[in-house]
């Protein structure tokens, strides 16, 4: 589907890295790998995005994502809620966890004042909020439709990664840029999958990442909040 040119502004006001969410304060166990040299390299960064698309809790946030846009469309806020309170259950560490709700809630406090006329609509989610569901709830203010929005939140998180790995490991900027553009595939492909994906396909396999967060919450010197 072809976006109008309102659909395409407002998707990209939603995945711009300005928005004012804190979503650059966070490495989601990211600076832990780099401490321990787990991650050293362009390579290895590459190779654990990868695996986070493919088996990761981002996975999860986009299943959730597609069952909340068709909550919304239907007004079916007890579905919403349920959903978002799923996110909470599957969150495994507690940074994680503070994380999604200190940027669903800032989110939907901003998109409050700027489009005032969902109010209605965002005072029917039990705060707090996690922030797939914020994102899709602005989204449908915003008429982008799924395939639009879940890309674009795929592509904002690994665009967050990445920046945080040009500054840990660290990275040039240009083969920060190459690591997202070789991404391109894998993410429309991940975005394809969660459209179609059923309920039996909401798992995730990554242990790995909350290890990192866990072991991220109590080390000693950091650059990122989680």
């Amino acid at each position: 589907m072809k976006l109008s040119n309102y659909q395409l502004l407002a998707l990209l006001q939603l995945v711009s890295p300005s928005l004012p969410v804190g979503a650059y304060s966070y490495s989601e166990g990211l600076e832990s790998l780099v401490e321990q040299e787990i991650i050293t390299d362009a390579g290895g960064l590459d190779h654990w995005l990868r695996r986070e698309l493919r088996y990761g809790a981002i996975q999860l946030e986009g299943g959730v994502m597609v069952r909340s846009h068709s909550c919304l469309l239907t007004q079916d806020w007890q579905g919403l809620n349920h959903w978002n309170q799923w996110l909470s259950a599957t969150r495994e560490t507690r940074e994680l966890r503070q994380q999604s709700w200190q940027m669903g809630d800032s989110l939907l406090k901003l998109w409050t004042k700027v489009q005032p006329e969902g109010r209605a609509m965002i005072e029917q989610i039990t705060p707090p909020c996690h922030y797939a569901i914020a994102f899709t709830l602005a989204a449908t203010l915003g008429q982008i439709p799924p395939e639009s929005f879940i890309l674009g939140y795929l592509h904002s998180w690994a665009t967050n990664m990445i920046n945080g790995g040009v500054k840990l490991i660290p990275l040039g900027q240009t083969q920060g840029q190459q690591l997202l553009f070789n991404l391109s595939p894998l993410l429309d492909k991940i975005t394809a999958q969660l459209l179609s994906s059923s309920e039996d396909d909401l798992e995730t396999c990554s242990w790995g990442a909350t290890l990192a967060s866990m072991y991220h919450e109590t080390q000693y010197t950091r650059l990122f909040r989680s």
